[in-house]
């Protein structure tokens, strides 16, 4: 996969791109990142990105000829056009059914506001405007970031457990069940002893239910999307009286 990011601060990227799991997508060849400055788009000797809003307000808007000229620059010849991401507080919720569709593409583009936002005319070249919450960021290269993050991790090859992904939170629409490591016993707290059983049937069997309890608890709203099956919907009215949601 190819990402790249155009933004006004793109060694922001460094640490990031550069440590853990990204770095080692890079080194094994599955990922191809670049961070380009959006000033390299700009004709003054300030190289400026930015200027005051039309109609008054606060804040400065992020001018739009430098977009536009950037992705001519860079895409005019491209065999393929790349996914253009723009990053938003205005945009679709990123979610982790998102992250795996966006893994599936080959060449993903994302384009970061900052100061008040962008000219509205750059949203022309969007094919999809995300945000990864109700709040609002500094600049949209940590939002971007926390996408990044989500869809690499999706990759093949990129984890050192190919099914490590699978048994996360989200991934079928649950809550991940407790994690425990060494000691057993640690100041009168123990390990619940299915997990010492090795009978892996249990197990599993018992990280199951933790999921469907824990997201009952921690994010019922999850329920009404995940999937679960009637036996399982029964096990939760059984455990979680007075629930409604099921």
């Amino acid at each position: 996969m190819k990402i790249e990011t155009l933004s006004v601060f793109p060694h922001c990227y460094d640490s990031v791109m550069g440590e853990s799991m990204m770095r080692i997508a890079q080194e094994k060849g599955i990922l191809e990142f670049t961070a380009h400055d959006l000033r390299d788009w700009t004709h003054d000797k300030h190289r400026t990105t930015d200027d005051e809003p039309y109609g008054g307000g606060q804040g400065l808007v992020m001018k739009c000829e430098p977009i536009f000229e950037a992705t001519d620059e860079l895409f005019s010849q491209a065999l393929a056009k790349p996914y253009i991401i723009f990053l938003s507080p205005t945009g679709e919720v990123f979610n982790e059914a998102i992250a795996l569709e966006l893994s599936q593409k080959e060449h993903l583009f994302f384009i970061c506001g900052h100061y008040e936002g962008i000219d509205e005319r750059a949203y022309s070249l969007a094919d999809r405007v995300l945000s990864i919450g109700d709040y609002v960021l500094t600049s949209g290269e940590l939002a971007s970031m926390v996408i990044i993050d989500a869809v690499v991790r999706r990759l093949d090859g990129v984890l050192g457990d190919e099914g490590s992904s699978v048994d996360e939170s989200f991934y079928d629409g649950l809550l991940e069940y407790p994690q425990y490591t060494r000691p057993a016993v640690y100041r009168d707290m123990a390990v619940p002893d299915v997990l010492l059983s090795g009978h892996h049937a249990n197990i599993n069997a018992w990280r199951r239910k933790q999921s469907l309890l824990r997201t009952q608890k921690l994010r019922p709203d999850l329920l009404q999307s995940a999937n679960i099956s009637q036996e399982e919907v029964d096990f939760l009215k059984r455990n979680v009286p007075h629930d409604e949601s099921l």
